[in-house]
């Protein structure tokens, strides 16, 4: 397999990955318009020469849209290989590609989000255990925040005390969100329009620096759903799942 890697100067003409074929859809355009400001910040955006979900997305810790306390460690924003690219190895080639960089650049390891059994929208535990990732942190919603480290002396990290306790006062249905996944832009929009409907109290809440990203009340900014204050999901919700959520 090849892989590009998708800069600001060929980001307009890729395809970027996440099932969505038509290039001004505004789930695309969204999510380009968040890859081409990260940019600046180091992030790597590594894909398939051949369309279909298979890529990898890290930045430097630092910069990572996550309240984490990761100093000088790899952040990975996503890793995702579905579809008929399962079970070709595509998975190792694109964390090994990460792992390179984050030795060039001196990393003291790598970090992603995950959970002790397989959940939507988050990294595989066992591909993760296989590849010698262990758990440095978990909060009370159970996501955790697992680590490769590259250096004996690097300290290990963790979550940010505000994301350790995913909690809020605010009643009714909250949703915080980025454009970081594409999806946010369709979904988000599609859940609020419901709410209105059926006199449900909601609000959404778009996540769009990086300072209210990494003081966030929840481990994943990307997309979180809070109920009278209560921690529900990180899966985007779709009309159907919404409606059930809201017991329609």
């Amino acid at each position: 397999m090849e892989y590009i890697r998708v800069n600001k100067d060929n980001l307009e003409n890729e395809h970027i990955c996440c099932a969505i074929s038509n290039n001004n859809d505004i789930q695309v355009s969204s999510k380009k318009n968040w890859l081409s400001e990260r940019f600046n910040d180091g992030l790597i955006f590594l894909k398939s020469v051949e369309r279909g979900k298979c890529f990898i997305e890290y930045i430097p810790a630092e910069k990572a849209w996550v309240p984490i306390d990761a100093r000088n460690y790899m952040y990975i924003d996503c890793l995702w290989v579905s579809g008929s690219f399962k079970g070709h190895g595509y998975s190792n080639d694109l964390l090994n590609e990460c792992i390179e960089d984050s030795k060039k650049l001196k990393r003291d390891g790598l970090c992603i989000l995950s959970s002790a059994k397989k959940r939507g929208f988050l990294a595989d535990p066992k591909f993760l255990k296989y590849k010698g990732f262990e758990v440095a942190d978990e909060a009370d919603n159970g996501i955790q925040l697992w680590y490769l480290p590259l250096k004996k002396d690097g300290k290990k990290p963790s979550f940010k005390e505000c994301a350790k306790h995913p909690k809020i006062k605010d009643k009714g249905i909250v949703v915080y969100y980025t454009n970081q996944c594409p999806f946010t832009a369709k979904y988000v929009p599609v859940i609020e329009k419901i709410a209105k409907d059926k006199g449900v109290k909601f609000k959404a809440i778009h996540i769009n620096d990086l300072k209210s990203a990494q003081s966030a009340p929840t481990p994943v900014t990307n997309y979180a759903i809070f109920r009278d204050g209560e921690y529900v999901t990180n899966e985007i919700q779709s009309d159907k799942k919404f409606l059930k959520l809201i017991g329609e």
